[in-house]
């Protein structure tokens, strides 16, 4: 009896060893096909990979990279994969902590997706290690379903929280030296292109009555409630109930878009009306000319203040004021 149990307990401490030594084995070769970036594998590979007993962590994507399958995440995020698995293995990192990254193709894959019943990609699986420092009593992998874009910065994010704490590599983007040359030759283009042009443009961005003339029509615009428009997304006109059609909406709460462009209309005419009143009349030499244009302008003024306090009338029906005609 006692050389059974010698033989017994004998036969577990081989099978551990050589268990250990499979795991091992597999981590050093899935770590030499990882120096570039994550591992692209096959069923057999991910089956080998994922395995117990493993004394390290195995982060496999599975997606649909052939556009048959029109999976368009799946073509955006490799590359941002690719860069997480290059930043973790030039990054320093503890020794004992052991990571390998690897992508599972739905086409070099299909077993495993049928074995795991995935309907879609991509989807990210962690699985812990079963043996070592790091193992975890619960060896299923943890998953992440994608649910919209993500950068490489977001699913790294995840990743350190499920590994343990402690100094992890950074992720590090490499420098994109065209979009640097391209910047810095549109920016000399365009200060070549200014200089040259300078002669012609300069007095125009410095004429005083363009300028003027833009922050009319901005003052114009805001002060009609044409951002209330943008933001309420408020109907261009609207039926009276009657058969008819309301172009003013009733209160202070509300307007149609027809109103705000009647408002600025108005607000527009008794600018130009004061402005002409203040600077072109009084150029005028002719004299009679002169009082003309001034009887013409004035009752330009007169008749549109009226029309705006009409308005007015309509969106406040208890405002006791008027003037003639309307």
């Amino acid at each position: 009896m006692k050389f059974w149990s010698t033989l017994l307990l004998s036969l577990s401490a081989v099978s551990g060893v050589l268990a250990a030594s499979s795991a091992k084995e597999t981590y050093q070769k899935y770590q030499s096909l990882s120096r570039s970036g994550p591992v692209s594998l096959d069923s057999a590979a991910f089956e080998e990979l994922t395995k117990a007993p493993r004394d390290y962590y195995a982060a496999v994507i599975l997606t649909a990279m052939d556009v048959r399958y029109g999976c368009e995440m799946c073509r955006q995020f490799d590359p941002e994969w690719n860069l997480i698995g290059k930043s973790w293995n030039k990054g320093e990192k503890p020794d004992d902590l052991k990571v390998i990254f690897g992508t599972l193709d739905f086409d070099k894959g299909k077993a495993v997706f049928q074995k795991l019943m995935l309907q879609s990609a991509p989807i990210m699986l962690l699985f812990p290690p079963t043996a070592g420092p790091y193992a975890k009593v619960k060896a299923d992998p943890v998953r992440y379903d994608f649910t919209g874009p993500m950068s490489a910065d977001q699913m790294y994010t995840w990743l350190k929280r499920q590994l343990p704490e402690g100094q992890l590599p950074a992720l590090n983007r490499p420098v994109n030296y065209m979009r640097i040359v391209s910047t810095v030759t549109v920016l000399m283009g365009a200060i070549t292109l200014f200089t040259v042009l300078s002669p012609w443009i300069l007095p125009i961005i410095q004429n005083r009555n363009l300028w003027a003339a833009i922050s009319l029509i901005a003052i114009l615009l805001f002060t009609s409630g044409q951002m209330f428009n943008h933001i309420r997304k408020v109907p261009y006109v609207t039926g009276d109930g009657k058969g008819g059609v309301s172009y003013f909406a009733s209160g202070f709460q509300n307007q149609f878009g027809l109103e705000t462009q009647v408002v600025a209309a108005t607000y527009a005419v008794l600018s130009f009306a004061t402005i002409a009143l203040a600077l072109k009349v009084p150029r005028m030499q002719d004299v009679n000319g002169q009082q003309l244009a001034v009887f013409i302008w004035a009752g330009v003024l007169f008749g549109t203040y009226s029309f705006l306090i009409s308005v007015f009338k309509i969106k406040n029906g208890g405002y006791p004021f008027w003037l003639p005609p309307f």
